[in-house]
């Protein structure tokens, strides 16, 4: 068991625990804005189809039911541009955090073989190539890469952590080299509906893709858009020579949709109202938080989209984690997400109303 564990980074958030036990200690409590979990409620509907579906003694299919396809394909059709999406180009998954850490090893990658990802990029993209004892390789534009033992590209527009959004140019470009080298690209797009001063494009876009899926396929998760974190509701979306071999081999290792939460799926992407309702939230917290940055003399940079605002005060990122930990704020350091980010930190925009209008009094006083 030691010889996976080893194959592993320390864990990161274990090395924020001193600083958030400094912001717990403040007299009107902590704000905590660096893991970036939701906080507002399940959208009553959702919650609703979820307890409409809790008796479901039997074994829910991998692939899920008809009408969770029939939703992924319509959302990803009506939402994301895309065309002539079938049951073959749709695939559930156990939250995308799960797909994103086996995906290298469910593909058969192993020592020889490259995984890319961004300079600055969300930990489990490296996690998932250590597990499949493939490299790894950062980058910085992946049309750079020697492309010989490259299997794996990972897009991440919008970003997570500075909100970066890569144009529809940018995409095409990248779709383009990949497909001339035979690489498969995994774009993460769970930020996509949090668009705030720009408008993010998928890959499954016609203008992209030039209307084939081939090697190309998008990750989404309902986490963020529809507070479903706790479900554990995520898909992909693209290429079926891709999605069928992962199907299978998801069968075999059982990893299943619960039933009830398909059923909460089916509902949250049949329902635009709640994800506008909530857009609304995250938008205001956003304004408020940035001003009260800057204002505190932070920068921020990027941060165009997502659920983060990339912020620095150029300085060691810990000594800014230490900084706004004695003020009763947590936040993220920017070195979490690779070296290029020691300067910054990440700070979240998933609190209460009420504890955001404590950060801004704090950061503001």
């Amino acid at each position: 068991m030691s010889a996976v564990s080893d194959r592993l980074p320390a864990f990161p958030w274990d090395k924020l625990e001193p600083y958030k036990k400094t912001a717990a200690a403040h007299p009107d409590g902590i704000v905590d804005l660096s893991v970036g979990t939701p906080v507002d409620p399940v959208p009553e509907h959702i919650q609703k189809a979820l307890i409409d579906a809790a008796d479901s003694p039997g074994y829910p299919t991998v692939w899920g039911t008809p009408e969770l396809r029939d939703a992924l394909t319509r959302w990803v059709e009506h939402r994301l541009g895309a065309r002539e999406v079938t049951h073959r180009h749709v695939l559930p998954v156990v939250g995308s955090k799960e797909l994103v850490a086996w995906l290298p090893t469910q593909l058969g990658l192993g020592p020889g073989d490259q995984v890319a990802f961004p300079r600055l990029a969300y930990p489990t993209y490296e996690v998932g190539a250590r597990l499949a004892r493939a490299e790894h390789v950062a980058y910085d534009d992946p049309t750079e890469l020697d492309p010989t033992r490259l299997k794996l590209l990972w897009l991440n527009s919008p970003s997570n952590p500075t909100g970066r959004v890569l144009s529809k140019a940018e995409l095409t470009r990248i779709v383009a080299w990949a497909r001339e080298h035979g690489v498969l690209v995994l774009s993460d797009e769970c930020y996509i509906e949090l668009g705030w001063e720009a408008d993010p494009v998928s890959v499954l876009h016609p203008d992209v893709n030039g209307g084939s899926y081939d090697g190309i396929v998008a990750v989404h998760s309902l986490s963020k858009r529809s507070n479903l974190a706790g479900y554990r509701a995520a898909f992909l979306a693209g290429d079926p020579a891709v999605l069928g071999p992962l199907l299978q081999i998801r069968k075999h290792g059982g990893m299943m949709t619960p039933a009830p939460m398909q059923a909460a799926v089916v509902a949250a992407l049949g329902d635009d109202e709640h994800v506008r309702v909530q857009r609304e939230r995250y938008a205001a917290r956003r304004t408020a938080l940035r001003d009260a940055l800057l204002a505190h003399g932070f920068r921020i940079e990027h941060s165009e989209a997502s659920l983060y605002l990339w912020a620095t005060r150029d300085e060691s990122c810990w000594d800014t984690v230490a900084h706004l930990a004695d003020r009763g704020i947590l936040v993220a350091p920017g070195d979490f997400y690779g070296p290029a980010g020691d300067r910054f930190v990440r700070v979240a925009l998933t609190a209460t109303d009420e504890r955001v209008r404590a950060a801004v009094t704090r950061l503001t006083a």
